[in-house]
């Protein structure tokens, strides 16, 4: 055991701080899990039974990657991304699929861990010195579990609410097109002649001067999409992922370290195939138009972005009643898009069997995936967490299991792995 940890000491020594190749990360997360089929692992080939309505394929602009026929735009850019074919957690469960992917852990244990984007929101406390909170979702957060974890709810993400594809975006404590900052004033004096003596006033007003100044300081103009260009709104789609995906841009510019651009709909177990006909298009124009902006602005190197669900869909068609051609939960292999931030582009990572059902090269488990995001921005995955009964406890627990880990992903990434 002493061995194993000295291992380990020898190993968080090399991913120090100095490893750090992103400052944000921006994740497009496909509540109720895409299908691989249509996106980034079609099976043209595999008889109709799994193809179903979507025989063609794009050919991207790299050689001999393919992805699904309805993301066009994704197709002109593959030298930008690198797909993984072969995330695998096993759970067909909505729950638990959540939590492995937002977690990363699949331990079963007792503890309840905290989303990812908390935990960068925990380790960059001291660094991040933005008025905007260090994780925003836009619009909400995942909702199947208590995201903060043992953290606690500090670190949970601000939600904005509203609608960014409105003409009017509200957001939630923010934005409200009934309050003028003239009647906010009001309040605020109204507010102080009650408390003149109050126990530690001077805290009370440097919180509320902050609160001020995120609601009506320079940051408010952030979530301001009438400041954009109307190419730039169109260029991303006046859809909720289009806009949202603009959103979470002018935030990266803005500093913020994790952005969570959750959108539902995607759980198509019935009219699957009529659904993605209005959906891919949205997400490929949507994705496209994120990372193509990010990299003419200069950000993408230093912003990772993600994109995938819970899990996947059956590779097979359910064409049978009651689903009549939709596709169910499918935790055993699904495909994730990642990009920037010291990702490669132009590659892909993993692959299936010729059906999609089984994992046939390079396993990847979601700790391997959320690991290598946190060496990417500078945070060791071998390190802890504080727990506040337990002591210290494992950043990612399943990581440093054989079982449940297939390894950070190194081939796909600037950082050498160390000897």
């Amino acid at each position: 055991m002493k061995k194993i940890y000295l291992t380990l000491i020898l190993l968080a020594l090399c991913l120090g701080a100095e490893a750090q190749r992103a400052k944000s990360v921006i994740l497009v997360y496909l509540d109720g899990g895409p299908a691989q089929t249509e996106t980034f692992d079609p099976k043209p080939n595999a008889g109709r039974n799994y193809y179903g309505n979507y025989k063609d394929v794009c050919k991207t602009n790299v050689e001999g990657i393919e992805i699904g026929s309805k993301l066009p735009l994704l197709a002109t850019m593959a030298d930008k991304y690198t797909l993984i074919r072969s995330m695998t957690h096993g759970s067909n469960a909505h729950e638990k699929g959540h939590y492995a992917m937002i977690s990363g852990d699949t331990s079963n244990g007792a503890v309840v861990y905290p989303s990812f984007g908390a935990v960068i929101s925990y380790m960059k406390k001291d660094t991040y010195k933005g008025v905007l909170p260090c994780y925003i979702s836009v619009t909400a957060a995942n909702s199947r579990f208590n995201e903060g974890g043992f953290l606690g709810n500090s670190y949970k993400s601000f939600d904005t609410g509203g609608r960014p594809e409105s003409s009017n975006y509200e957001v939630e404590g923010v934005v409200n097109k009934f309050i003028s900052r003239e009647r906010m004033e009001q309040r605020m004096g109204l507010l102080n002649q009650f408390e003149p003596n109050a126990m530690n006033k001077r805290e009370i007003d440097s919180l509320r001067a902050l609160n001020m100044e995120f609601i009506w300081g320079s940051s408010r103009e952030v979530f301001n999409l009438a400041n954009e260009p109307d190419s730039v709104r169109q260029r991303y789609g006046n859809s909720r992922i289009g806009q949202s995906c603009l959103v979470a841009r002018r935030l990266v510019e803005a500093g913020v370290p994790f952005v969570n651009v959750r959108t539902t709909g995607w759980d198509t177990h019935k009219k699957h195939f009529q659904k993605m006909n209005t959906m891919l298009p949205q997400l490929d124009k949507a994705l496209s138009a994120l990372i193509a902006d990010l990299d003419a602005r200069g950000l993408l190197d230093s912003t990772i972005i993600l994109c995938g669900g819970e899990f996947g869909r059956t590779p097979k068609v359910q064409w049978e009643a009651p689903w009549n051609g939709g596709r169910g939960h499918y935790g055993k292999t699904f495909s994730y898009l990642v990009a920037g931030g010291g990702f490669h582009g132009g590659k892909v990572l993993g692959a299936t069997d010729k059906t999609g059902e089984n994992v046939a090269e390079r396993p990847v488990a979601p700790c391997d995936l959320i690991g290598t995001v946190y060496l990417l921005m500078g945070i060791d995955p071998y390190g802890t967490l504080p727990h506040v009964s337990e002591g210290n406890l494992p950043i990612l627990p399943s990581l440093l299991d054989k079982k449940r880990s297939y390894g950070l992903l190194y081939e796909i990434i600037d950082i050498k792995k160390p000897e």
